[in-house]
């Protein structure tokens, strides 16, 4: 039998993906060291140029499937301090093909816009609100703030009691979760004073007597404000009376 066989030489192909940032191709194209440019530090200033060509580079990229936009993720934090121009500039940047995923908290009801007479729910202007999912929240229930007061003990290496972790939750419920949270520290620090191995309640009574939260100091202050230095209540206390 006559079996036919190729000729030439036999290839092998492999495809191999990388995954890299925009701003990492506009350094290796902006610098006569292309890519190890990445490594010296030297990114300097980019060019609009340099940048509208990797722009369209990468668009031709996407539409030859040749690559794949994921987008990345710009979590901020008190977005409310922001001024006017700031969001102005986020406002035109989410119109881009390219924008990653923004994400704003913030605590703050109708507040004043920054920059601006204008007052505005969240302190965000309007037109940037309406292309925001507003993600509403809850207080925190009893199981909720017992569960974030046990990761909190894990991620910090606290070994607490269950007697112990049911204080910690109640004055977590009673003051603030973040007073709580501060307290797992201490504690831990005044369990190992005493030699032990977990957290107490003793321990966690012993800092809650140590440290106040806002509501005792503000009570405290209240009580004994004309012990202190340059005090205000006296003088407003005084005003109301010859007003009256």
């Amino acid at each position: 039998a006559v079996v036919s066989t190729q000729s030439g030489h036999y290839g092998r192909g492999k495809e191999v993906v990388h995954t890299v940032t925009l701003h990492e191709i506009d350094v290796i194209n902006s610098r006569q060291q292309g890519f190890l440019a990445l490594f010296s530090g030297d990114t300097g200033e980019i060019k609009s140029e340099v940048r509208e060509q990797i722009n369209q580079k990468v668009a031709e990229w996407r539409e030859e499937g040749k690559a794949e936009i994921v987008p990345g993720v710009l979590f901020i934090d008190e977005v409310h301090m922001l001024d006017i121009e700031c969001f102005s500039y986020l406002n035109r940047a989410l119109e881009h093909d390219m924008a990653p995923v923004l994400i704003m908290a913030t605590n703050r009801g109708i507040t004043k816009i920054r920059g601006t007479t204008y007052t505005s729910p969240h302190g965000i202007p309007i037109d940037l609100l309406d292309r925001l999912l507003i993600i509403s929240t809850s207080p925190y229930t009893e199981k909720d703030t017992k569960q974030i007061l046990s990761i909190r003990c894990e991620e910090e290496d606290v070994e607490m009691g269950d007697d112990a972790m049911l204080v910690l939750t109640k004055i977590g419920q009673e003051t603030s979760l973040r007073y709580a949270i501060q307290l797992i520290t201490c504690a831990n620090l005044v369990c190992r004073k005493r030699k032990g191995t977990e957290v107490g309640v003793d321990d966690i009574k012993r800092v809650y007597s140590l440290f106040l939260d806002e509501t005792r100091s503000s009570q405290y202050l209240k009580e004994y404000h004309q012990e202190f230095m340059f005090n205000e209540i006296k003088e407003e206390t005084k005003a109301m009376e010859v007003s009256s």
